[in-house]
């Protein structure tokens, strides 16, 4: 049986991969930190390969750069020992639900899911911090002082003379403002995009505090040719008379794809003011239609010939146009009745255009006003609807009519995409996403991450008995489920308005499992067991899934075999006993089961004869299932 790792993979390992394959004349061998040989890429093989004019040192060069983004960078890609841990008392409907919500810094809880949901996240859609000054609650150890930003960043040498010109030197506001900001957005957006499909993409809101950064981060992480566009939402309606200076009514929400090639935007419903103007005055049993221009500016000597009208009136195209269809053309339109003079016959020949044959939608704009999109208000009062038994406990929703749009416009055709949001503040995505289901009949599917950020004590949400935006969150979707089931006309449809809670924490296993080599016998003798002591056997199952790339909404079940507890996953996928005093007969139970993976723990085994029959035992009966202990 392997070892399983019970942390994730280090991702500057799969790129190394992917250099390896495209050039694997650039790899090469060193010794390790543990003085091991290891595999390595040679550099300066690597810019030999890719450039014969190397860029290098101080030329000059376009860039975006920020004091401590090669440590954001790096920190991406580190891997994490830290692992989810069900919470069954806070979920809802646990086992069936597919729906998940996560609590934990992002950054980690984003690592842990690229284990399993490495390219299968349809749409992101993130409501970042704006940066308004304030410390972040995602910190991630670069919150700098004023002397440590200014030695970072370069504005004086080792003796404290300064080396840039005053004028030049970026101020507390325009320096570490922003880049405490970048060092917070950097590495999650990188670990995002891995977790895109290829047809996949991301939606941000932001204001115009960040959004020229934004925009510049994401295209370096996403590529600046995987832009689709800027969109404005008016969020409000009308101007704040107190402003200093302009009234800020607007949200910017950037919009990228992971492959601009493999994504097209679906249609918004046509309104139906544009449908009105379809009218059938001569009963056409094609139905409704509108008069268009037969003619176009650009001029076509072809196309510049006369057309005779039922009361012999000749028409010409008007000056420096032409018709937009050739004699010949248009003479087959006029035969089959698409070409009108009008009600009395007399008027310029214009085309018929029938509803029953135009674009079923309308392309999607730039700007997004809140009568289509929704307004911060309508977004307070979804909420206050929801918790009408107590005051208000969030300020700043956004509005379920936004995601909707937003889903609607990114997904595929099935309605069952997985849809993410990181930082997902009171779940509009989780209310969006059960609405949508409710209406179509979808079955998409929400992961729901947000940092447990303590209210203030003497905010509404705090009085009300909330200590943490979370609880607030959980709640909403647990209210949010119950209406819609209660109000929408489901028709037998199983709604799915349950959803698992997981609470990121330090792994369940102790040092002693990942660094054996930095324990002597005595330690070993002291501390057999190498699971922390207030680990469950589901915490352990939540820490395997991942490196097992099975989801973590998977089905899970539980039977008893032989006297001990096992779980099953996705049927028989995955079986795994955490039990002690496992003998050969729950084995060999097991093992006629023919899964596909079965992890048990080394100490599960209720003697070492156990222990020596395991593999011949899975041999005999099931020689093709992945065997893995921990």
């Amino acid at each position: 049986m392997n070892k399983l790792k019970m942390k994730t993979h280090d991702a500057s390992e799969g790129n190394m991969a992917k250099i390896a394959a495209l050039f694997p004349q650039c790899v090469t061998e060193r010794k390790g930190k543990d003085g091991t040989v290891e595999l390595a890429i040679d550099f300066d093989k690597l810019r030999d390969e890719l450039s014969k004019d190397l860029l290098d040192g101080a030329e000059e060069r376009y860039q975006f750069t920020w004091p401590d983004k090669r440590a954001a960078s790096r920190l991406a890609n580190e891997a994490t020992d830290k692992t989810l841990r069900p919470d069954l008392d806070a979920s809802v409907d646990f086992w069936n639900t597919q729906n998940l919500y996560i609590e934990g810094d992002n950054l980690d809880v984003l690592k842990v899911l690229r284990e399993n949901y490495l390219g299968a996240i349809k749409m992101i859609y993130i409501d970042p911090p704006y940066n308004t000054g304030n410390d972040f609650v995602y910190n991630d150890d670069f919150a700098q002082g004023k002397d440590e930003y200014e030695q970072s960043s370069g504005l004086f040498d080792e003796d404290g003379n300064q080396v840039l010109d005053p004028m030049q030197r970026n101020t507390e506001s325009n320096g570490r403002f922003h880049t405490d900001w970048l060092n917070m957005i950097y590495p999650r957006l990188k670990v995002a995009r891995d977790l895109l499909s290829e047809d996949g993409v991301i939606f941000i809101s932001m204001d115009d505090g960040e959004i020229e950064n934004l925009r510049k981060v994401c295209d370096e992480v996403f590529g600046e040719h995987n832009f689709v566009n800027q969109i404005v939402w008016h969020k409000k309606y009308g101007a704040a008379n107190d402003a200093q200076y302009l009234s800020d009514v607007h949200d910017y929400i950037l919009l990228f794809c992971k492959n601009k090639k493999s994504w097209k935007p679906n249609l918004f419903e046509r309104p139906d003011e544009l449908n009105a103007k379809y009218h059938n005055p001569d009963n056409d049993p094609r139905g409704p239609w509108v008069a268009t221009n037969l003619s176009v500016r650009t001029y076509s000597a072809a196309n510049d010939y006369e057309i005779s009208g039922p009361n012999g009136q000749v028409f010409l195209p008007p000056p420096s146009r032409s018709w937009v269809v050739s004699k010949e053309r248009y003479q087959e339109l006029l035969e089959d009745g698409r070409i009108t003079f009008g009600k009395d016959g007399n008027s310029r020949p214009y085309k018929k255009t029938f509803l029953s044959e135009v674009q079923n939608g309308i392309v999607p704009t730039t700007i997004w006003g809140y009568d289509e999109a929704g307004h911060n208000i309508g977004a307070k009062s979804e909420i206050r609807d929801l918790f009408s038994d107590m005051k208000v406990p969030f300020d700043t929703p956004k509005p379920t009519k936004l995601i909707k749009r937003i889903i609607h416009m990114a997904e595929n055709p099935s309605h069952d995409d997985i849809i993410l949001d990181f930082f997902s503040g009171s779940a509009t995505t989780a209310d969006a996403v059960m609405q949508k289901n409710a209406e179509d009949g979808g079955h998409r599917k929400y992961i729901c991450v947000q940092v447990a950020e303590r209210t203030n004590e003497k905010s509404v949400a705090r009085l009300e008995g909330f200590n943490a935006i979370t609880e607030i969150a959980k709640e909403r979707i647990r209210r949010a489920g119950k209406k819609i089931k209660e109000e929408a006309d489901l028709n037998g449809q199983d709604l799915d308005t349950g959803f698992r809670v997981l609470k990121l924490d330090s792994s369940n296993m102790e040092d002693v499992y990942y660094t054996p080599e930095d324990f002597n016998e005595n330690d070993l003798f002291k501390s057999v067991d190498n699971v922390k002591p207030d680990r469950t056997p589901l915490d352990l199952l939540f820490q395997v899934l991942p490196e097992l790339n099975i989801e973590l909404s998977a089905k899970i079940e539980t039977q008893d075999v032989n006297g001990k507890k096992v779980f099953f996953v996705d049927d028989t996928y995955l079986v795994a006993t955490f039990d002690t005093e496992v003998n050969e007969s729950t084995v060999t139970e097991i093992a006629k089961m023919k899964p596909q993976y079965f992890v048990m723990r080394d100490a599960s085994a209720a003697n070492d004869n156990v222990l020596d029959n395991f593999e011949q035992i899975f041999k005999h009966y099931s020689p093709d299932t992945i065997r893995k202990i921990l």
